[in-house]
């Protein structure tokens, strides 16, 4: 071959084209290089904490469920599947899950209904209404701790208020904190913390746009059935929301520790049969009796009953859901 036979690179159609598409192509590749760095690098502390805080005890406590491990004693022993056995043998804890199950199916929509009433009326135009918003979302920022103590004093049977104000009109003290009334206390300061549902539902409430109400009017609906057939389906995923954040709650309170009358250091053979629910089963296993182990594997079996519970919630609200964009839509 000879020189001149040899065509550079320069010399070739389009290589000019070419060459300055090369260039255009390395700034591009420059600038998505550097939003990869700054997204890792802002999103770098949560993902840390979400490591070490979330994925690191989850894994530890799946490792504890396969053992007989105490907290304390350095003679464990690998048990397989044998917490896991015992569990699904366990008459109390079963009692336990169906307790806990039957408060999240009364508190949640109570909570929801609570919440969303107290939305429609702080929405309204009414003077001093930000001072009742505040006042009403007030009970939502009591610690639990506080908001436990609170109640307790409340409903004490001795000196609470609740059965001075009965004594007063002659009636006879009742047993607030004791079966079988322990379960509506539990409810009612549940229901007392509403003004966390308030505050969402009102943003949500604040979204839907007046003209459609001012449509309806003018068409002869009246209030109830424009609340029914335009507020709250532009709500549905407000709700939906509420609903699976609002379960998953319900079934890890430890509010019904905190309303047991005063006795051990534990607590756990003080509360009422009525509120002795799932996370109580698993607070007396890991804390009064010193099973790590079996009380992991309770948690375990807790997490994928949330999940199962969570993707039926949303597979059975998949058609009464109102979205402006589709969720699923691809940019």
């Amino acid at each position: 071959m000879t020189v001149h036979q040899v065509t550079s690179v320069t010399d070739r159609p389009g290589a000019p084209y070419a060459g300055r598409a090369q260039a255009t192509r390395r700034p591009r590749i420059a600038m998505t290089a550097r939003r990869h760095r700054a997204f890792y690098m802002f999103t770098s502390p949560w993902i840390l904490g979400f490591l070490l805080l979330t994925v690191t005890p989850m894994a530890y406590a799946l490792w504890l469920s396969f053992t007989t491990f105490d907290g304390i004693s350095p003679h464990w022993r690998y048990a397989g599947l044998g917490n896991y056995r015992e569990l699904l043998n366990d008459p109390v804890t079963w009692d336990a899950l169906g307790r806990a199950g039957l408060f999240a199916v009364t508190s949640v929509p109570l909570s929801i209904v609570a919440g969303l009433a107290l939305a429609v009326l702080v929405n309204r135009p009414l003077k001093a209404r930000g001072l009742f918003r505040t006042l009403l979302y007030l009970p939502a920022v009591v610690p639990p701790v506080g908001a436990g103590l609170a109640f307790k004093l409340l409903f004490d049977q001795n000196s609470g208020a609740a059965n001075g104000v009965l004594t007063f009109f002659g009636i006879e003290a009742v047993g607030w904190l004791a079966d079988p009334y322990a379960r509506y206390v539990l409810l009612m300061a549940v229901l007392w913390g509403a003004g966390n549902v308030m505050i969402i539902s009102l943003a949500g409430l604040q979204d839907v746009p007046r003209e459609l109400h001012e449509a309806a009017r003018i068409d002869g609906a009246s209030a109830w059935r424009a609340f029914r057939s335009i507020t709250v389906p532009l709500l549905s995923p407000v709700l939906l929301f509420q609903t699976v954040t609002g379960m998953i709650a319900s079934v890890q309170t430890i509010m019904p520790l905190l309303l047991a009358p005063l006795g051990d250091t534990s607590g756990i053979t003080t509360i009422p049969q009525s509120n002795y629910l799932y996370m109580m089963h698993v607070f007396a296993q890991y804390f009064a009796l010193g099973r790590y182990g079996y009380a992991s594997a309770l948690l375990w079996v807790l997490f994928v009953l949330i999940l199962i519970a969570t993707g039926l919630i949303f597979k059975l609200a998949s058609g009464a859901v109102f979205y402006n964009v589709d969720p699923e839509a691809k940019k």
